[in-house]
């Protein structure tokens, strides 16, 4: 049995919508963040050492990285939502799938701090002005590649998407950034109608888990 350890507004979200799409039996331990801190409680450090979330049990392993959850889960249980090695978007696949984690991650969390920091009153100079350039190179690079696309890659649901639509879900509705990047806000609402993504929401609102 797999089981999800789940913390509320976190990458996780990730994993919880990618479980639902699959179909996939599991067992969900929620947690949730502290009220004052925003932080994930410290039980999360007794399944590992980071206390960060997803974190998955499976086959005596405990994987800690929202990334290789997903190609793991993928690559043993749902062959469907990636291209085969052997087709040309299989590269196009990789690059979107770590795209979020590195070259999306560092602006999009910078711009959160910087908005805390100044409503505190810090004054922020060279910061702000690198944020600001590094967020719209980035975003408005993805925002152009979406124009004509539902999904990432191959004109279908693969885990490129998973990684991608929790950080852009956010960028729109989190940040306000979606008439900046429309063909991104169209994106995150197509990602957002699939039966799968509404379940996890769900689960995620409600605490109650689908039955498999």
């Amino acid at each position: 049995m797999i089981t999800l350890h789940h913390l509320d507004q976190s990458r996780s979200f990730r994993i919880l919508w990618l479980l639902e799409e699959i179909k996939q039996p599991y067992e969900l331990k929620r947690y949730y963040r502290d009220s004052s801190t925003h932080l994930a409680p410290e039980s999360l450090k007794t399944i590992h050492p980071l206390g960060k979330s997803p974190v998955l049990e499976w086959d005596g392993k405990v994987i800690a990285e929202s990334g290789a959850i997903v190609e793991l889960l993928i690559q043993k249980l749902a062959p469907h939502l990636a291209p085969d090695m052997d087709e040309p978007t299989y590269v196009d696949y990789l690059q979107w799938i770590h795209f979020s984690e590195s070259s999306a991650m560092l602006p999009f969390l910078l711009k959160t701090f910087n908005a805390l920091e100044t409503k505190q009153g810090t004054k922020l100079v060279f910061l702000e002005n690198y944020t600001q350039v590094e967020f719209d190179k980035v975003f408005s690079y993805l925002n152009e590649y979406l124009k004509d696309k539902e999904f990432l890659v191959a004109d279908r649901l693969t885990g490129a998407d998973f990684m991608m639509g929790f950080g852009l879900h956010a960028l729109v509705y989190h940040m306000g950034q979606g008439e900046n990047y429309p063909h991104i806000q169209r994106y995150v609402a197509g990602l957002s109608q699939l039966p799968s993504w509404q379940a996890a929401v769900q689960i995620e609102q409600n605490g109650v888990k689908s039955q498999k």
